[in-house]
């Protein structure tokens, strides 16, 4: 395909990724005001940790999440793993799920409510449906003899780690042009379409899935590192050598996800998705290129010297 001097190629891949889950523990603790407070020694590297564990929490407690206060990146804290392998919502979040449901059941049965008629609300807790017989939370907690009332959990793969394999799946969309004179190269838009498990916030969810898109471009057309033959050292090792996409070098990009929620990947049914987003889409990119130019450039960054 072609408009004028520019090369037209549509491409797709498809992806896949590893929905791991590690141990993991967390503590969930409420005040005599009503006030939730959450630890989990995690950390937050910009995916939205800190937001969908207050929600996970104030969900299994029973709260707003305008109570819920969550603390991590303490080695203090109830220890989590690495934020690593696209795990931490599913090891992590299982974790604060099980806390928040065990400080729940603790409450109850110093309560005498059941778990599923209890409300927790104006400093008190009530039989779901009644307008008398509120449990104050100020004697609840003052009948344990701390300022507080705590639940924790410890959480890990069982047997349905072994009985089951566990992946994300993903499929990725591009459109590329390239000049056909210089072999200048740019994405104009790609769709991305994932299976991932629970999707426990939709905006921290998709800005990862867009942000591991925009990677999978960087890893397509610009990222390389330069090792000089004889020293064995990397050469470009700073952001001046070593290329990354600007918003210049990204077009439209849409994603959508799969309604899903896998049980016997995590209590609370969700997978990873930081690296989903990347899997495939420099294939896909690759394919463009080689639907719009006819030819096949099998090592990346595919760059323009490659393709004239």
């Amino acid at each position: 395909m072609r408009e004028k001097n520019t090369l037209i190629g549509w491409g797709m891949a498809t992806s896949v990724y590893p929905a791991r889950r590690s141990p993991a523990a967390a503590l969930a603790r409420i005040d005599a005001d009503g006030t939730v407070l959450v630890e989990a020694g995690s950390q937050d590297l910009g995916g939205g940790t800190y937001t969908i564990m207050t929600q996970i929490a104030a969900d299994a407690v029973g709260v707003p999440v305008t109570k819920v206060s969550f603390r991590l990146g303490d080695t203090r804290y109830p220890e989590t793993p690495v934020s690593g392998g696209s795990q931490t919502a599913a090891t992590t979040g299982s974790a604060v799920y099980l806390a928040g449901k065990a400080l729940r059941e603790k409450l109850s049965a110093m309560s005498g409510i059941a778990v599923d008629e209890m409300i927790i609300d104006n400093g008190g807790i009530s039989r779901r449906g009644s307008k008398t017989g509120a449990v104050s939370l100020r004697e609840l907690v003052a009948k344990g003899g701390q300022p507080y009332i705590e639940g924790q959990a410890s959480t890990k793969p069982g047997e349905e780690a072994k009985k089951y394999s566990g992946f994300s799946f993903g499929a990725q969309f591009a459109e590329v042009h390239v000049d056909a004179d210089l072999g200048q190269i740019y994405v104009a838009r790609m769709t991305g379409v994932f299976g991932a498990g629970k999707i426990l916030n939709a905006k921290t969810a998709r800005s990862q899935f867009i942000g591991g898109m925009i990677w999978g471009i960087s890893m397509a057309l610009h990222e390389i590192t330069a090792y000089d033959p004889r020293l064995v050292r990397v050469v470009n090792n700073n952001l001046a050598e070593y290329h990354v996409p600007t918003n210049a070098d990204v077009g439209d990009i849409d994603v959508a996800w799969i309604e899903e929620e896998d049980l016997n990947v995590s209590p609370i049914g969700a997978k990873g998705i930081g690296e989903i987003g990347i899997t495939g889409s420099a294939a896909a990119v690759a394919n463009a290129i080689y639907h719009a130019t006819g030819k096949r450039v099998r090592e990346l960054p595919i760059t323009p010297d490659k393709l004239i």
